[in-house]
């Protein structure tokens, strides 16, 4: 009978660990799953909203376009899991070798009352300005905008 009594004291507290063990851990993995996807949905944002913002820029540069603005909604989701995410930019102007200056903008999305945020970087030319402004998915203005002025030189910015 004192085996049965041993038994009993070792397997109890280990299956009293185990209720409390084992949702703990499925609820830390589900934690890092949902962070994974939500950063991966931002990410594959960001990286269109960046290629649009290339996009107007070339077109504009094109040397058979005129002075004038171009303004496009890049057809973004206005929600990730029911969050909006909010986008800054920054340019920053890098030198090469051959003296020629390129225009690298860093782009930057923040998905709202969470830590998941992503950054892409867009290499562009070296006539690019940038206006300070915010994207905000969920807004009715959220897009980017490009204007071409009489100096050749092409300004970006978020909304309108």
């Amino acid at each position: 009978m004192p085996h049965i009594t041993m038994e009993y004291m070792i397997m109890i507290p280990v299956l009293i660990l185990q209720i409390f063990l084992f949702p703990l851990a499925a609820n830390l993995l589900m934690n890092v799953w949902v962070d994974s996807r939500r950063a991966l949905a931002l990410q594959d944002a960001a990286s269109h909203l960046g290629s649009t913002m290339q996009q107007l820029y070339f077109s504009l540069n094109h040397e058979s376009m005129s002075t004038g603005t171009a303004t496009y909604s890049p057809g973004l989701p206005p929600f990730i899991e029911n969050i909006h995410y909010v986008g800054t930019a920054v340019l920053k102007t890098v030198s090469n070798t051959t003296n020629n200056s390129t225009g690298i903008l860093k782009l930057t999305l923040t998905l709202a009352s969470t830590r998941t945020k992503v950054t892409t970087s867009v290499i562009l030319g070296p006539n690019v300005r940038w206006q300070p402004s915010t994207f905000t998915s969920n807004s009715t203005h959220a897009c980017v905008s490009a204007e071409k002025n009489a100096n050749r030189t092409i300004t970006l910015r978020f909304g309108e």
